[in-house]
């Protein structure tokens, strides 16, 4: 469900607020073309922080591994890295699909280190809203439709005051490689 609860101004702010908080940078200096590594010195811990910090702040689980580990897993060793550490054309296709065709930077043989580097605040932004539209229609405790929210980022039942339930963003990031096997076949 796309839930709309949440406004996507207030998930940018939060986004930007676990990004300061993690990189102690100044929060006029984030945009949402801001790329984490190269624009704002994130390095692979500082990921870590941020993610932490918007789990507390939006009570989920974000991704605990990157697009292309889940690729590896489910389609067998060598289909998103093959032996030297690089991207196959197939997992080209496969993250320009996930970053929506807006990564022309990519290009087979790149090294999978590099991939990082494709991660934005508008990017990070997206994830967090993807796991917030997997809220369910109901509740599962009480299957009402009476989702709210009283601080502005966890979301309730307003009836039973269940916490809201959410695939996690691993979860959803295997559901998007089942659906991109079954419609592009690059794998």
């Amino acid at each position: 469900m796309a839930q709309k609860i949440i406004a996507e101004e207030r998930i940018f702010d939060e986004v930007k607020k676990a990004i300061v908080n993690a990189l102690g940078v100044d929060a006029e200096s984030i945009k949402p073309e801001s790329i984490l590594t190269m624009d704002l010195d994130a390095e692979s811990l500082d990921f870590l922080d941020i993610s932490y910090n918007l789990e507390q702040t939006f009570g989920f689980k974000m991704a605990r591994h990157f697009v292309l580990e889940h690729a590896e897993e489910m389609f067998g060793e060598g289909s998103a890295i093959d032996e030297n550490g690089c991207l196959p054309p197939q997992a080209v296709e496969m993250l320009k699909l996930r970053f929506n065709g807006d990564r022309t930077s990519l290009e087979p043989g790149m090294d999978m280190d590099e991939v990082v580097h494709l991660i934005t605040v508008d990017s990070m932004a997206g994830s967090v809203l993807d796991i917030l539209d997997s809220l369910p229609e109901t509740c599962p405790e009480c299957g009402r439709s009476s989702w709210k929210t009283e601080d502005g980022t966890h979301i309730l039942c307003g009836s039973c005051r269940a916490d809201a339930v959410y695939k996690t963003g691993d979860e959803l990031v295997i559901d998007w490689l089942k659906q991109v096997q079954e419609k592009e076949h690059l794998f």
